[in-house]
C-alpha cells in the first residue's frame, strides 16, 4: 500500500490526518484549520497551482506514479506540435493557442441539455447532518460556479417537518430549501439532481418533485455508491428521534423500542443510534428481472413528466457495471454516474469502505470497455460521470481521458464540501451573532488563514469575481462557503486548462485515451493504455528511420 506524504512543501500544504490519494485526509473535519490542497485552494484559488515563495525557491517533482495501480499511476501526454478544438474565431497562431482560451465547458442530456461551466458535479449530499448544515454554501457555490449538485437520499424521510398524506409526501420543507437555495444563484449552468432510494420511492418523492418543480430538476435512481454496499446511514443521539425514524419505516440499530436498549440509553451505555436504508432489488433473482424492474421505474418517471433522468451506481462487480451501462443506454438516460471504491461518505462502516468493491481506476477502465462495446454496435451510450476519490485538476483530465469519448463529468464527493466548511468557519468569525446558525467552529481566525489575509476581501481570491456576478447588494447574502467554492472551482478550472493546453486540446471533446500513458506495466494491463515507454514509440522510430 502506498503511504502518501502528509506534507507538500512545494505548495505549502499539510494534511491534519492520514492522507489518501485524493489529497484529502481520510477523516475530513468541518472544524479543520487547514491546510490540505483543497482547503488552501478554496481561499487562494489558482495561485495554489504554483510552488510557493517565488524568487527564493526552486522546486522538483516528488512523484510516486511508478508504484501500484490507481489514478496516480496514469501520466498525461504532452505534445510538441499541433492544436485541436479551438473555438470559432480563434486561429492556430500562438497568440490564440494559450491556456486561457481552452474551453472546459461540458454538457449532457437528451431532450433537455444541461450545460456546465466546469466538468464536475458533487456526489450525493443527502440526509447526513453535515450536508444539511452547510447546504447553503454547497448549493450557492455550485450554482455560482456552474456545475450540478446532487441532493442525496432520505432528505424527506428524516425531516421532522415533512408531512404525509395517504403515505406520500405532501410537504417537504428541507427538500424545498435545498432546491430553492441553488436556484437563487442559478445562471443557466449546472443543475439540481434529486436522488431516490427505496424509502424515497415509497414516500413519493418523485411525484412531489415533478409536481412542484417540473423539469427544472433532474431525478436520479440510486443503485449504490463507492463507499459502501448497503443503504445510506446517519447517526442520531436522541432516542426520541431514533423512534421517530423507526416509525418512518427506517432500519434503526439498535432498536430504540427494545426495553434493554432503553435502559442502556438511560445509563449512557448506548449513546447513539444508526439509521439505515434498505437494500434495493432484494426481490429480484435474475438479470432479466432487474432489467424489467429498472425499465418499469424509468417508464413511471417518464409517465409523470420527467424528461431528465439519471442513474448512480457503485463499486459493484462487472455484472452490475454492465447492467448499469446497458440498462441506462436502453432507457435513454441523460447521465450515468459510476462511483468506484475509494469514494467518500458522510457515514459508512469504516472497514467496509476499505475492503469492499472495485477501486475506481479498475472500475472506470472496465466501464470504458463496456461503453465501447455498445457504441461499436451503434448503441447511444449515456453521458458518463466517473467518481471515487477524485479532487484535483489532474484527476479531472485523467478521468475524462480514461473514459473518452463517453465521460463528460467527474463526480467529486468530499472535496467540494471543504470550501463550505472553511467559508462557514471564517464567516462565523466576522459574524459572531450568526455563528451557531452558520455552524462555524472558530472564534478567531487561525494563523493558517491570517497568513493569507485579515478581512474577507483579502482572504478570498474569488471575492471580487463573485461580487461581479451577483452585484454588491446581493453580495451580503452570499455564504462565504460559496465564495470559497468558487475559489476551489477556479483552481480546478485553470489547472485543467493548463493540462489541456499542454496536450494541445483546446476543447474537452478533443481529449482522447491517447492523451494518457500508464506509469507501470500493471496499470497498462489493467487499463488497456500504453506503458509510457511504449506510447508513440512507433512514431518515434519512424522519425529515426526516415
Amino acid at each position: 500500500m502506498i503511504q502518501w506524504s502528509k506534507k507538500n512543501d512545494a505548495i505549502g500544504t499539510v494534511n491534519r490526518g492520514d492522507r489518501c490519494e485524493s489529497g484529502l485526509c481520510t477523516l475530513c473535519r468541518a472544524d479543520c484549520k487547514g491546510k490540505c490542497e483543497t482547503w488552501l485552494s478554496s481561499l487562494v484559488g489558482r495561485k495554489l497551482l504554483y510552488p510557493r515563495d517565488y524568487g527564493i525557491t526552486t522546486s522538483g517533482s516528488a512523484n510516486v506514479t511508478s508504484l501500484g495501480v490507481g489514478y496516480h499511476s496514469l501520466r498525461i501526454q504532452g505534445y510538441a506540435y499541433g492544436s485541436k478544438g479551438l473555438d470559432a474565431g480563434l486561429t492556430k497562431d500562438p497568440d490564440d493557442c494559450i491556456f486561457p482560451n481552452v474551453n472546459i465547458e461540458t454538457s449532457f442530456g437528451n431532450e433537455i441539455e444541461t450545460k456546465c461551466k466546469v466538468p464536475i458535479m458533487t456526489g450525493a449530499l443527502g440526509s447526513t447532518f453535515i450536508a444539511a448544515r452547510y447546504w447553503d454554501s454547497f448549493a450557492a457555490g455550485a450554482a455560482l460556479a456552474g456545475f450540478p449538485i446532487v441532493i442525496g437520499e432520505n432528505v424527506v424521510g428524516i425531516d421532522k417537518a415533512a408531512e404525509f398524506s395517504n403515505g406520500k409526501i405532501s410537504k417537504a420543507p428541507e427538500l424545498d430549501r435545498r432546491i430553492d437555495t441553488f436556484f437563487r444563484y442559478y445562471n443557466g449552468y449546472g443543475a439540481v439532481i434529486v436522488q431516490m432510494n427505496v424509502e424515497d420511492t415509497r414516500n413519493g418523492v418523485a411525484q412531489y418533485v415533478i409536481d412542484k418543480y417540473g423539469n427544472d430538476v433532474i431525478i436520479e435512481l440510486k443503485w449504490g455508491q463507492g463507499a459502501k454496499d448497503i443503504g445510506g446511514e446517519i447517526q442520531v443521539s436522541d432516542i426520541e428521534y431514533a423512534k421517530f425514524l423507526k416509525d418512518r419505516g427506517y432500519v434503526v440499530d439498535p432498536n430504540p423500542y427494545e426495553e434493554e436498549v432503553q435502559e442502556a440509553y438511560k445509563h449512557h451505555a448506548i449513546r447513539a443510534f444508526a439509521r439505515h436504508s434498505r437494500l434495493g432489488n432484494t426481490n429480484l433473482d435474475t438479470v432479466d428481472q432487474v432489467r424489467q424492474d429498472f425499465m418499469d421505474s424509468v417508464a413511471y418517471l417518464r409517465s409523470i413528466g420527467f424528461k431528465r433522468i439519471s442513474l448512480k451506481t457503485g463499486a459493484y462487480g462487472m455484472e452490475a457495471l454492465a447492467m448499469a451501462i446497458k440498462f441506462a443506454a436502453d432507457a435513454q438516460l441523460d447521465l450515468l454516474t459510476i462511483d468506484g471504491a475509494g469514494g467518500g461518505t458522510g457515514m459508512s462502516p469504516w472497514n467496509m469502505m476499505d475492503h469492499w468493491g472495485v477501486p475506481s481506476l479498475n472500475l472506470h477502465a472496465k466501464a470504458y470497455e463496456y461503453c465501447k462495446i455498445l457504441a461499436d454496435k451503434g448503441v447511444k451510450v449515456p453521458a458518463i460521470s466517473f467518481g471515487g476519490g477524485l479532487a484535483r485538476e489532474d484527476h479531472i483530465f485523467k478521468a475524462i481521458a480514461l473514459g473518452a469519448p463517453f465521460t463528460k463529468l467527474v463526480c467529486m464527493g468530499r472535496a467540494p464540501m471543504i470550501p463550505g466548511f472553511l467559508g462557514s468557519n471564517i464567516e462565523g468569525v466576522f459574524k459572531p451573532e450568526k455563528r451557531s446558525q452558520l455552524f462555524g467552529h472558530w472564534e478567531e481566525l487561525p494563523n493558517t488563514v491570517k497568513a493569507i489575509g485579515n478581512y474577507p476581501e483579502e482572504i478570498f481570491a474569488a471575492w471580487e469575481h463573485v461580487k461581479g456576478m451577483v452585484g454588491a447588494d446581493e453580495m451580503k447574502n452570499v455564504p462565504f462557503g460559496a465564495i470559497a467554492m468558487c475559489g476551489y472551482a477556479d483552481k480546478l478550472s485553470c489547472g485543467l486548462q493548463q493540462f489541456m493546453a499542454g496536450a494541445r486540446k483546446f476543447n474537452l471533446d478533443e481529449i482522447t485515451r491517447d492523451d494518457l500513458m500508464a506509469a507501470n506495466l500493471e496499470t497498462a494491463n489493467e487499463t488497456g493504455l500504453q506503458y509510457m515507454s511504449f506510447a508513440l514509440d512507433d512514431s518515434a522510430k519512424a522519425i529515426l528511420n526516415s
